[in-house]
């Protein structure tokens, strides 16, 4: 187990991974992000890839659509048919959880080819809206449990001596006042501030989860699906 003693007060944002499912606020955060720091890496997946990708090839003249990059690209891999994995990578984790001041670290991020990521900016599958929904089935419930950004949300909270993890459009603004008048650095206070934010997410994320399961019937089972007998190889 490592345990740190240095950490810094303020940490520069220069690489950032988005993935979210409430898109209000972003392409203007974003589009500030590169205002603030013009050599900004924006790293995406999905549909937010392809907001970021059309909202920045319509501002100025298209000049920092290079600023936005595939994750599939840099990782290597593709996404899994239906979206289902996407961000889970040994280089993304490599880059959420290296430690700042730690030479291993450092060296791990070297021999993969890896970036430090210095913020993550992820909201979940609407898990809570799709089961109020009418007419919701135990499946499509099922199919709004978000993986990928419960656990970018978690790695990036733990590391909060070293990265920002942000889940509510409300912050964006007060971030971008902090990053202009800090050129581009978030403060030690900030970070530890965001991550108490995310882990109370994330924990209520769960809890509806839990509620909804434990209120779901054996039946259920049988109305949502056809329940071949046997076992599955």
């Amino acid at each position: 187990m490592n345990i740190v003693d240095k950490v810094p007060e303020m940490v520069n944002i220069e690489n950032v991974l988005i993935s979210v499912s409430d898109k209000s606020g972003i392409e203007g955060f974003i589009r500030e992000l590169i205002d603030i720091n013009p050599e900004v890496n924006i790293f995406s997946t999905g549909g937010t890839y392809r907001a970021l990708e059309a909202s920045l090839a319509d501002w100025k003249g298209g000049a920092f659509r290079d600023n936005l990059k595939s994750v599939s690209d840099y990782t290597g891999q593709p996404e899994m048919q239906g979206g289902l994995v996407k961000t889970l990578d040994f280089r993304i984790y490599l880059g959420l959880l290296s430690e700042p001041y730690n030479d291993h670290h450092a060296a791990d991020l070297r021999r993969t080819d890896s970036m430090y990521i210095d913020m993550v900016v992820v909201n979940l599958y609407p898990f809570a809206k799709q089961v109020a929904t009418p007419g919701n089935t135990l499946e499509r419930a099922r199919s709004h449990i978000d993986i990928g950004g419960p656990t970018m949300l978690r790695a990036s909270a733990k590391n909060y001596i070293r990265v920002a993890s942000v889940c509510d459009p409300d912050d964006y603004p007060r971030l971008i006042r902090e990053l202009r008048e800090a050129d581009g650095s978030l403060s030690l206070e900030t970070r530890f501030a965001l991550a108490k934010k995310t882990f109370a997410h994330t924990a209520a994320y769960d809890a509806g989860i839990i509620e909804y399961l434990n209120g779901c019937e054996p039946d259920e089972l049988a109305a949502a699906y056809q329940v071949k007998p046997g076992a599955w190889k």
